[in-house]
């Protein structure tokens, strides 16, 4: 099969217009976030600059990391011949740009999902997500030559137009080393998650909410502390809401992103979670720019007090991709 698409139109055409700008900027909000939480990348090793990715983690591994360096995508199946001659090379590529890019492999035949909302037609197909934006690259098996000329001018326009420098890569890592233990987080909490339980009954949802952050502060892997902020912060953003006026202005301007956002958390505090969902889904789809990305995000505010292991939100989660692909 011959390759197709093997250019960066679609990133040239995407560059010249005002979304590769709000991209870029929250590509720079993103990590000073993350520098801010002490969550900012470290060295990795080589060998992390490969890696599989399935439906559920998509958003973390793809999505997420897009903002630190630009992803690239192998769809691929293993009955697939030119996929066996392609993956080594794009591997071999990768890892030689040393840190500049990261290959995520998707195996078709287990997230027929994600292909679809790629809308791959036939494989191996390469496409690449730079600050959230995704783009064709190329489809069909390929030179090494053609493959790094497309490379280095995806690489050129993630720097020169989002701002994406990649990700320090430690040439000295043992990829087989096992993962170091994270150090244990001072403790215990019962005290700190008693206080704000204590505050969601009393109705402080504001003492709740620094409370639970109190708690993240110093262990920001705590689950209990981190569903609870979530609850919080929704019922103290709901404390101010008239009900009647949020779901008037909601059915009368569609199109407003802050008034569905509003309707979206009393269907939410009033049990409706999939109407909160599909609101916010819709609203996606009908916004751009900042307004997109802010809905995008109450979304993912929203999952979290639902729970990810929630059925509603495992849907909801291939809904919004759909919505942004």
């Amino acid at each position: 099969m011959q390759p197709r698409n093997m250019s960066m139109s679609g990133v040239v055409d995407l560059a010249a217009v005002k979304a590769a700008q709000e991209a870029k900027a929250k590509a720079e909000q993103a990590r000073a976030e993350a520098a801010r939480q002490g969550g900012g990348p470290g060295a990795v090793s080589p060998a992390d600059l490969v890696i599989d990715v399935d439906e559920a983690g998509f958003e973390r591994d793809v999505l997420q990391r897009s903002t630190e360096v630009p992803v690239v995508i192998d769809f691929w199946a293993e009955w697939c011949e030119p996929c066996k001659q392609l993956s080594p090379v794009l591997e071999q590529l990768v890892v030689e740009y040393n840190g500049r890019l990261l290959l995520a492999k998707i195996d078709v035949d287990a997230n027929q999902m994600l292909m679809q909302q790629f809308g791959v037609q036939g494989i191996p197909a390469v496409f690449a997500v730079v600050a959230g934006q995704a783009l064709p690259l190329f489809q069909g098996a390929a030179g090494k030559e053609q493959i790094q000329q497309t490379l280095d001018q995806l690489v050129q326009v993630a720097e020169q137009r989002f701002g994406l420098t990649g990700l320090a890569v430690d040439p000295d890592a043992d990829p087989g080393a096992a993962p170091q233990p994270a150090a244990v987080p001072a403790g215990p909490y019962d005290a700190l998650l008693e206080a704000a339980v204590r505050a969601l009954d009393a109705g402080d949802f504001g003492g709740a909410v620094q409370a639970y952050r109190n708690v993240l502060s110093d262990d920001p892997g705590n689950s209990e502390a981190k569903l609870g902020l979530a609850q919080a912060e929704l019922l103290q953003r709901v404390q101010s809401l008239d009900p009647q006026q949020a779901r008037k202005e909601a059915a009368e301007k569609p199109g407003d992103a802050q008034a569905q956002i509003a309707a979206a958390d009393l269907d939410l505090v009033g049990g409706h979670v999939e109407d909160a969902f599909g609101r916010l889904i819709d609203t996606v789809r009908r916004t751009a720019g900042d307004e997109r990305d802010t809905v995008r995000i109450r979304l993912l505010e929203l999952f979290e007090v639902v729970g990810a292991d929630d059925p509603r939100v495992s849907a909801a989660r291939r809904a919004l991709s759909r919505a942004l692909f």
